[in-house]
């Protein structure tokens, strides 16, 4: 069964023209789809047009031209679905310090319309792992639970789809983790969520599926696992008791690297050569081997590969 779209991007363009005259092409003629229940990456350097799509969304940039389809709902035609069917969490924390994470959710319902018996409050606690912090003041809690907070206070008119700007932005590893985990209970839960990141690490680890942009222009959209296929190169290091010389026309197009007298490191083509073939080159020369590792390719590569052209 095919799925629905969560949001269907056609030709998406967004110009900014300043006194100056020069014009400033943000978004230019973007497509992409987000099918229901993914967790999708949007990928791109400083400036590369995610905040304009995402203030696109939230209604608070207009766009020049194209169409945006959220959850089924037109943004021209029907701008109020479109804001109940999206849930974004911004960036940069702000929330106010003389609040209880409790109270702020249940005035954000207000805001929303949401009627008392309607409101999910301790739920929406219960997912962020708030619900011990209910009734203490937002200025007391630590980093990550005003993070998880504001994905909280995100969720309060449930949303089909949730948005996440930067969430770990100068947020430590540990509490990283955690709002990982939290997002893909979430997801579980049959929430769509849209993360962008300029962590690679952060794509590889939460998203099915990846759009890379630069400069206002959809340079990819893959699964992340195609991807990191994509990586054409890898490296393995040797320890050797010691190193010798192997002889250029042996090679092939192998790419040695002398690291010390006792070290050796070779990058290679994946689809043009085997570890099997390259250790054999390795003890022809007379080396004896001491110890292997791989290093394969991730995210970055694709990514620096991708938006350097």
């Amino acid at each position: 069964m095919d799925k629905k779209n969560a949001l269907k991007v056609e030709k998406l363009t967004k110009i900014y023209s300043g006194k100056s005259q020069k014009e400033v092409v943000a978004l230019n003629n973007l497509n992409l789809e987000v099918k229901e229940g993914e967790i999708f990456g949007l990928l791109g350097p400083n400036g590369a047009g995610k905040t304009t799509f995402l203030n696109i969304l939230a209604g608070t940039v207009i766009k020049n031209s194209g169409s945006v389809n959220v959850w089924g709902y037109d943004l021209d035609k029907n701008p109020r679905q479109v804001r109940s069917s999206i849930g974004i969490v911004p960036q940069e924390v702000n929330l106010d310090a003389f609040f209880s994470p409790k109270k702020l959710l249940e005035l954000q319902a207000g805001l929303y319309g949401i009627p008392k018996e309607d409101r999910i409050t301790d739920t929406i606690l219960k997912l962020v792992s708030l619900e011990n912090q209910a009734n203490a003041y937002a200025r007391s809690l630590s980093g990550g639970m005003k993070r998880r907070l504001l994905i909280g206070k995100a969720m309060v008119h449930r949303p089909p789809i949730l948005v996440l700007d930067e969430p770990t932005a100068g947020v430590d590893v540990e509490l990283r983790q955690n709002l990982w985990n939290n997002v893909k209970k979430l997801n579980q839960q049959g929430v769509t969520i849209i993360l962008t990141t300029h962590l690679m690490y952060e794509a590889e680890e939460m998203c099915e599926k990846i759009a890379i942009i630069n400069k206002g222009n959809l340079v990819t959209l893959d699964t992340t696992k195609n991807l990191l296929d994509r990586i054409k190169t890898k490296k393995i290091t040797f320890k050797v008791k010691k190193t010798n010389n192997i002889n250029k026309n042996e090679l092939n197009d192998l790419k040695l690297t002398y690291k010390s007298d006792n070290e050796i490191s070779v990058s290679y083509e994946r689809k043009k050569h085997q570890i099997d073939e390259i250790i054999n080159k390795i003890k022809n020369a007379g080396m004896e081997i001491k110890d292997i590792s791989t290093e394969e390719g991730n995210l970055e590569d694709v990514f620096i590969d991708l938006t350097k052209s």
